[in-house]
């Protein structure tokens, strides 16, 4: 068995709960509120999304395991943001599928070709 594979499994194991935690639409949408509007309380977060205060918390909470957002507390308030370096592992895993991809398809051409 190629020794490649363990080195892949662990990207792959880390990646998993990043791409899980974008894979819902509410999340997704929270997150790019935050990256559009800079860091916010759930209230403010809340005011475009139909969901009560205990499913916008939920919400962020898989962000924050994911290692999406990040809070503080400001007094009562507790203030969401964006963690960019994760977003970063997300590019990251997203362009090597597409090299990974782009390769695949060149060998495919050049069996073809020959």
């Amino acid at each position: 068995m190629s020794r490649a594979r363990p080195q892949a499994a662990a990207p792959v194991k880390d990646a998993a709960p990043l791409f899980a935690a974008l894979g819902d639409e509410t999340r997704l949408s929270l997150l790019l509120g935050l990256s559009a509007g800079g860091p916010r309380s759930i209230v403010g977060l809340r005011a475009k999304h139909r969901v009560s205060r205990q499913a916008v918390t939920k919400h962020l909470e898989v962000l924050r395991d994911a290692g999406l957002v990040r809070s503080l507390r400001v007094g009562r308030e507790r203030i969401w943001e964006l963690e960019p370096r994760r977003l970063g592992d997300a590019h990251a895993c997203l362009d090597r599928i597409s090299r990974q991809w782009d390769d695949a398809l060149a060998r495919l051409k050049s069996f073809v070709e020959r």
